[in-house]
């Protein structure tokens, strides 16, 4: 999959869009390595103004059974918290809270998609809930709260 830098500048120098393959228009970021090893993970800003994430089950996501790991699906959510409140976050900031439910496996091959919103944003924190599903299968749902973090300035 070739991957490049996007344009226009106004993007962050740490996201890239994908250039081609099932996920060409595609976003993610090369800022976290845990999640650039474990991923790819991507999102997109859907027509409606909403944010979608996915992901395509490799081998390197299973577990013993042959299912998608559930620290998987969890980094994936995660990921999906930042990319879902990233118009609203404009700028840095850390997951202070996370709770998941399992519902469903999900095996190599298939397409995991994240969908989900912002329930509420506060001056220093964000809440938002989300669902992965396959298909029209739920698999896992997630509620996160991320804190904005202040930029340090230099001394």
């Amino acid at each position: 999959m070739n991957i490049m830098p996007p344009n226009p500048p106004r993007i962050r120098p740490d996201t890239l869009v994908a250039t081609e393959g099932e996920f060409a228009g595609w976003t993610t970021w090369s800022r976290d390595s845990f999640e650039s090893n474990n991923g790819p993970f991507w999102h997109r800003i859907e027509a409606d103004g909403s944010v979608r994430c996915a992901f395509r089950v490799e081998q390197k996501h299973l577990n013993g059974m042959r299912n998608v790991h559930g620290g998987c699906f969890m980094t994936f959510a995660d990921y999906c918290l930042f990319a879902m409140a990233s118009r609203e976050l404009q700028g840095p900031g850390v997951t202070v809270s996370f709770g998941c439910e399992f519902l469903d496996a999900a095996r190599e091959g298939d397409l995991i998609e994240a969908t989900g919103e912002i329930t509420r944003a506060g001056g220093s924190l964000i809440f938002l809930r989300g669902v992965l599903t396959c298909g029209e299968r739920k698999l896992f749902t997630f509620s996160g709260t991320i804190k904005r973090v202040k930029r340090k300035t230099a001394v």
